[in-house]
């Protein structure tokens, strides 16, 4: 499987706070070891062909998936993230 990053997500990445980054990381690590580990809530976005998994209480990361690509698309809190659509 290859990973593509979106120039949003690495905006989004680069804005985030030092605290939230290795905890991006790690999830992104854990998504690969077992995508349905409970603590990542890996869920399909409704009328989409999204995905979202939760990084902490207030922030989450949205992927595409087709192709053996995994596409990271958008990462911040769900303000920022409602407007992906």
């Amino acid at each position: 499987m290859k990973i593509r990053r979106t120039r949003s997500f690495l905006k989004d990445y680069k804005k985030l706070p030092e605290e939230i980054k290795p905890r991006v990381i790690k999830n992104l690590a854990l998504l690969f070891e077992n995508p349905r580990h409970p603590s990542l809530r890996f869920k399909k976005l409704k009328g989409t062909d999204k995905f979202e998994i939760r990084i902490s209480k207030g922030y989450r990361l949205t992927l595409r998936y087709q192709d053996q690509i995994l596409e990271l698309r958008r990462v911040g809190t769900h303000d920022l993230l409602s407007k992906e659509g």
